[in-house]
């Protein structure tokens, strides 16, 4: 069977050196960025419908791959399952999961996005236990684990070896608040993030403990190393935070303080050590958070020119050290390591430190050894 990339019979003597060399070198046009959508998704609004033009720029993209791009908080599986169940129109009438666009259309999304609910189960997973009580119980979480699954997860892979799965088997009774998902859970960290959580049992210490957050009356403390030496002992980072618009699965800083989703953080930087080793200059810090937003730490000390060893998305580099003198980290050195406040039920002070998790103390020996320190 002749070749589909073949000439047409009667033009295959026919040379195409010259459009070959008129080509040569000479790149793709990059694709226009779409222009971002400040679509909110309201639980409650069942009945509610969003309109919008299709920009110019979606002009031959597919209608879920332009609306993955164009709205920021919204999943390309959130947007096909959006579509699976009518809840699209291009003008006027249903969308289909394969449609191209031309731009200019108009669009309508009605409702929001429901995944098929998702049931978290008890699994045995060995859990490191700080402290607990009939209220509440304190866990150091190790990296690489997440803390739930994601709202449109499936029961697979994405379902199990999380905190939750190991905290259902652990306890018999958690929260309701946090919803079928996320029993029990007050806060978060990063999946490779290690460190101290906290986890209310009964539905009074959840709201309690969510309105000590809110109002910043739980003191929450990291130790991060980072790249480089910082210049002061002491930094106050106030910038606000929001999701980067070109790579979704990041945050920024550099979105205005008044756009749609950005949102106030602070965090207080102490300089513990600086080292300058075979494999770089490092500064190991405690960082002191008010706030507690996405990836607050981290983007805050990237902002700063100085990542955190290991956070490749934040600039961090994948290979730690000089060609012949190397060193590899595969998570990010942040760790939560302290946690101070007010029993919510009992009234009493509470202060809770996670030690270092052993692959950061033997990260930090082997570069610690053969340094300089300030």
């Amino acid at each position: 069977m002749p070749s589909k990339n073949m000439l047409p019979k009667g033009q295959r003597r026919r040379t195409v050196k010259h459009e070959y060399r008129a080509t040569r070198g000479v790149e793709e046009p990059t694709p226009l960025p779409i222009p971002v959508l400040e679509i909110d998704f309201d639980d409650d609004a069942e009945d509610h419908i969003h309109t919008f033009t299709a920009a110019p720029e979606a002009a031959g993209l597919r209608l879920d791959q332009y609306l993955a791009q164009a709205i920021p908080d919204i999943s390309r599986a959130r947007v096909q399952l959006l579509i699976e169940h009518g809840q699209v129109r291009v003008a006027g009438s249903p969308a289909k999961p394969k449609q191209k666009l031309h731009g200019g259309e108009q669009i309508e999304i009605e409702g929001t996005p429901h995944p098929p609910p998702l049931h978290a189960f008890p699994e045995d997973i060995p859990l490191e236990i700080l402290h607990e009580d009939k209220h509440l119980a304190i866990i150091n979480k190790p990296a690489g684990m997440m803390v739930h699954a994601g709202s449109g997860a499936t029961d697979d892979s994405r379902n199990h070896g999380t905190l939750v799965n190991a905290l259902l088997y652990h306890f018999n009774k958690l929260s309701g608040i946090g919803g079928d998902l996320r029993p029990g859970i007050v806060h978060r960290l990063d999946k490779q993030t290690s460190g101290i959580i906290l986890v209310a049992k009964d539905d009074s210490t959840h709201r309690k403990l969510g309105d000590m957050f809110a109002q910043r009356h739980v003191e929450k403390t990291y130790i991060a190393l980072v790249h480089g030496h910082i210049a002061k002992d002491n930094t106050t980072i106030n910038l606000p935070i929001g999701r980067d618009l070109v790579r979704r699965n990041r945050m920024t800083t550099r979105r205005s303080a008044d756009s749609e989703g950005v949102r106030t953080a602070v965090s207080h930087v102490k300089v513990l050590e600086r080292l300058t080793t075979p494999y770089g200059p490092f500064t190991l810090v405690e960082v002191r958070i008010e706030t507690g937003r996405t990836h607050q730490i981290r983007v805050h000390l990237q902002s700063l020119g100085h990542p955190v060893v290991g956070d490749t998305l934040y600039g961090a580099p994948h290979v730690i050290g000089r060609e012949g003198n190397t060193l590899s980290l595969d998570r990010n050195f942040l760790h939560a390591a302290r946690l101070a406040f007010t029993h919510p039920q009992s009234q009493k002070s509470m202060q809770i430190e996670a030690p270092l998790a052993p692959e950061l103390k033997s990260f930090l020996a082997v570069i610690s050894a053969s340094s300089n320190t300030d």
